[in-house]
C-alpha cells in the first residue's frame, strides 16, 4: 500500500495569498516571478495553489526580494504587518547597504521632490 500526500487546491495559504496579491499588483506572471527567483513556473504556481506550500528559506528570500517586500512580511500570519511597511523595510535594508555616494544622491533626490 502506498501513501499519497493529499493537497488542497484552490485554498490559498496566508503565504500563497500574499505572494499572489503582490505578484498581481506588480503585473507579474508566474513566469516572470519564476525568472526573477530562479524557479520554475510550476513551482511558483504551487506556492499560490497548493496547501501546504513547502518552501526553503532561500526561496522565500528570493521571492520576497523579487516582490519588493521582506521575508517577515511573507511569513507573518497575524495580519499585523501591512504591505506598505514591508516595502519600506525592504527599501531601507537596501539603502543601508549602499555606498555613501549613492545614499547622498538619494537624499538629494528626496530633498528636491519634497520641496
Amino acid at each position: 500500500m502506498t501513501t499519497r500526500t493529499k493537497y488542497k487546491y484552490n485554498t490559498l495559504s496566508p503565504l500563497g495569498t500574499k505572494i499572489r496579491a503582490l505578484r498581481l499588483a506588480k503585473g507579474y506572471t508566474y513566469k516572470k516571478v519564476a525568472e526573477l527567483t530562479n524557479s520554475s513556473r510550476s513551482y511558483m504556481w504551487e506556492f499560490e495553489n497548493k496547501e501546504p506550500p513547502c518552501p526553503s528559506a532561500d526561496k522565500i528570500a528570493k521571492i520576497a526580494a523579487a516582490l519588493g517586500v521582506t521575508i517577515d512580511y511573507l511569513l507573518d500570519t497575524s495580519d499585523n504587518m501591512q504591505v506598505e511597511d514591508a516595502i519600506d523595510a525592504a527599501f531601507f535594508r537596501k539603502y543601508r547597504s549602499m555606498d555613501s555616494t549613492t545614499k547622498d544622491k538619494i537624499r538629494q533626490l528626496i530633498s528636491v521632490m519634497c520641496l
